[in-house]
């Protein structure tokens, strides 16, 4: 694999206000190939500030496994399902990692033709 599939890995991470909203939108970038795999991780507890408050609530992350090339449909993908006004969506660039591993998340998230 070239260096290039290497750097073009990302980790795209959300959060979701509960486990059935997170393993649908896990479903359904995996459903799309816009992820290859996505990590619904056990809920924990955000504290922030929002809106003057500082607010604390029960919420489930997710780790997806994606390339960069497609973060924009991943980020429309999130936003078109996620109920919060202004979602976390960060997208962490797989800097090294197993290249068998990586050359499966490439294979999983391209759409064959034929």
């Amino acid at each position: 694999m070239s260096d290039a599939a290497h750097t073009d890995a990302v980790i795209v991470i959300t959060s979701l206000p509960d486990r059935a909203t997170a393993v649908r939108l896990a479903q359904a970038l995996v459903d799309r190939r816009l992820a290859a795999c996505v990590s619904v991780l056990a809920e924990c507890t955000s504290v922030y500030r929002w809106k003057e408050a500082v607010e604390t609530a029960q919420e489930v992350p997710l780790l997806i496994k994606t390339r960069g090339a497609l973060y924009p449909e991943v980020e429309a993908a999130i936003r078109e399902c996620h109920p919060y006004e202004l979602p976390e969506i960060v997208a962490v660039p797989v800097v090294r990692g197993l290249s068998d591993y990586l050359e499966w998340v490439a294979a999983e998230t391209t759409i064959s033709i034929g």
